[in-house]
């Protein structure tokens, strides 16, 4: 449950989608993330970006908020 906590995101900037894909693997490994589908091309910017929503806080299982 998030009880009402906004996400906190990053965003990637890699060379090409099998980078930015690689990279959004690596951070599900070490914390909960919405895993994005798709990467965006930005007119005129090298590259690819990938923006990736993740839990700082997650639930506790001991009552503390």
């Amino acid at each position: 449950m998030w009880r009402g906590r906004k996400w906190p995101w990053w965003r990637v900037a890699a060379l090409d989608d099998v980078t930015a894909f690689a990279v959004q693997e690596l951070l599900a490994e070490g914390c909960a993330i919405a895993a994005a589908e798709r990467t965006v091309r930005e007119p005129g910017e090298p590259g690819v970006r990938l923006r990736l929503f993740f839990e700082l806080h997650p639930d506790r299982d001991d009552g503390e908020p």
